[in-house]
């Protein structure tokens, strides 16, 4: 019973996005309904947390990896390139002389 309910619960509920809270809240919510052993609902609190955790950080992955997706498929500038220009300019200026602000006269 209490696999059957643990493989319920990481197939069938957003574990990534429930906080730590609501997760324990859950699983004592569960080991008291399933009339599980003390050592069955701390199981199953240790391995939801776990789960959790680890959906979190998958989640938080591969929105990371379709935004930086985008953006290159956007051709956007990003801050590193931008950090870039701003250190080559800054380098072009220095290299100028005294006075010279770069303008073209006409």
């Amino acid at each position: 019973m209490f696999d059957l309910i643990r493989k319920a619960l990481l197939t069938g509920v957003g574990l990534g996005v429930m906080t730590k809270e609501k997760v324990e809240e859950l699983a004592r919510d569960l080991s008291r309904r399933a009339k599980l052993t003390e050592k069955e609902g701390k199981d199953l609190v240790d391995d939801l947390l776990r789960e959790s955790d680890r959906a979190a950080e998958a989640l938080k992955a591969g929105v990371s990896d379709t935004v930086r997706a985008t953006l290159e498929k956007m051709d956007v500038a990003t801050r590193r390139d931008i950090d870039t220009l701003e250190d080559r300019l800054t380098r072009i200026e220095e290299q100028m002389p005294p006075g010279d602000d770069g303008a073209q006269e006409e």
